[in-house]
């Protein structure tokens, strides 16, 4: 935990900017069950509870009490049944001190607290439940139908939890930065392991164990596959062949429960082909673009537009697209080889804050999301604030079936050049992506040591390993 004074003061900062007054309910999250109510999924705690009161245990409920200026935890200590199971554990005044908070009482004091505030007429505010069972809770709690819970949601709380956690704090970079150490040592792993003939599950398998023996495990399911053109590819089956290249895309949570997100991708017998090349250099010069530009007061849709421009140029040079690169991107051509954005924010979620909801965190009111294709799928498109974390993920990727309807629909057919396209088809994907923070002057690559990314540094990683 960070010290109970952090802690504190967030919770002070959230109460001034939520101007109504009134209640804010922030539930934990309880543990949840595999296949039966014994064995559970590893617990993680919801991260707006992380983030006002540090505690990592589940069944745990924080309330601020806007107008009498007061913090309370509700919870149940537990009984000796449960200290058989799980040894001796803090109480709930405990717990609590260590982040600051004096007032504490039972779950069941919750209920009355909040039936009491809405006779009284008092805004209760919440955020929007991402997990049924707290949707459930909260539709008890304030004799709510659950289905009606996204109605009722705090639009002024969740503007106020973004403005809070969209900039880091010095204390949070370091720990990110741990983090990023963890992924540096993922990813090199990875790439020593790389070589035909190796199961893609046994380098997931292996970079999984280096996250959970660093930290506390992965920041989100690893990619690991030589199927780079399917965007979340989940599956560990394959068996890695010479001429393929394979595709990386993993992070680490630490100790403190701060993400990181790298993407590397890099030919399986360590020696890039031409064509591979060709097509590494032009995500490079993209990913490089989007540092060069991402600075403070700039929108990331348009470093975005400026990194996809990089590409459309790079292909045009290949012969796979023509025309005018500016035109291509105002049409959105460029969508057929990168069809997502740019990057995202990180931070204690590697997607962060998108529980809250895209558009409080990545849109504002300057930028609503567009249904233009190519920039419709951004996660983040505001202006950059000193303090933000962001990931810079460029990719290009040939997906047959995706080639196949615009090809059937002669979609920006004035753009591809699709009798180019077949010696692609079975190409896969290329990303590249590093995270970055925004400072007073620009930004800087997060990480002590970035991960082998231009061809010649991945050739002789791999040679030598």
């Amino acid at each position: 935990m960070f010290s109970k004074e952090t802690y504190a003061r967030r919770r002070e900062l959230l109460r001034e900017r939520v101007s109504r007054g009134g209640l804010i309910l922030l539930p934990g999250n309880s543990e949840a069950p595999r296949n039966y109510p014994d064995n559970g999924y590893h617990f993680r705690q919801d991260s707006n509870f992380l983030y006002f009161f540090g505690i990592k245990l589940p069944d745990l409920v924080g309330l601020l009490d806007i107008d009498a200026g007061e913090d309370w935890l509700f919870g149940d200590d537990l009984s000796m049944d449960d200290i058989i199971w799980t040894g001796p554990q803090p109480t709930v005044s405990d717990l609590a001190a260590r982040c600051g908070v004096v007032n504490t009482a039972p779950l069941a004091v919750l209920q009355e607290k909040l039936t009491l505030a809405i006779r009284r007429g008092r805004p209760v505010h919440f955020l929007p439940p991402y997990r049924m069972d707290n949707k459930m809770k909260i539709g008890k709690w304030l004799g709510l139908c659950p289905d009606s819970i996204a109605d009722r949601i705090s639009i002024e709380l969740a503007i106020a939890v973004v403005s809070l956690r969209d900039k880091k704090s010095d204390e949070e970079i370091r720990e990110i930065e741990d983090a990023c150490e963890i992924g540096y040592q993922m990813h090199t792993t990875a790439m020593k392991m790389c070589r035909p003939g190796v199961r893609e599950r046994d380098i997931a398998g292996e970079i999984e164990g280096v996250a959970l023996k660093m930290g506390e495990g992965v920041s989100f399911h690893s990619i690991v596959t030589q199927h780079g053109e399917t965007l979340h590819n989940h599956s560990h089956d394959g068996i890695l062949e010479s001429g393929r290249m394979l595709l990386v895309d993993a992070g680490a949570e630490n100790l403190m429960n701060y993400c990181s997100d790298f993407t590397r991708t890099y030919p399986v017998n360590g020696k890039f082909t031409s064509m591979q090349r060709d097509i590494y250099n032009i995500v490079l010069a993209a990913n490089a673009r989007a540092f060069e530009l991402a600075k403070p007061d700039m929108l990331y849709r348009d470093v975005h537009l400026a990194a996809v421009k990089v590409i459309v140029e790079g292909l045009i040079s290949l012969g796979i697209m023509k025309g005018d690169a500016d035109e291509a991107v105002a049409a959105g051509a460029h969508a057929l080889f990168m069809p997502h954005g740019l990057g995202h924010m990180m931070g204690i979620d590697v997607h962060d804050m998108e529980d809250i909801g895209e558009k409080y965190v990545g849109y504002d009111l300057e930028t609503e999301r567009s249904a233009q294709l190519g920039v419709s799928n951004l996660r983040m498109a505001r202006r950059l604030q000193v303090g933000m974390v962001m990931t810079d993920e460029p990719g290009i990727y040939f997906i047959p079936a995706y080639i196949a309807k615009w090809k059937a629909e002669n979609t920006n057919t004035q753009f591809i050049n699709f009798d180019k396209l077949e010696p692609y088809m079975n190409f896969g994907g290329i990303r590249i992506e590093d995270d970055l923070l925004i400072t007073p002057t620009g930004n800087r690559i997060l990480g002590k040591r970035r991960i082998p990314v231009t061809v010649e540094e991945i050739e002789a990683f791999m040679a030598g390993n």
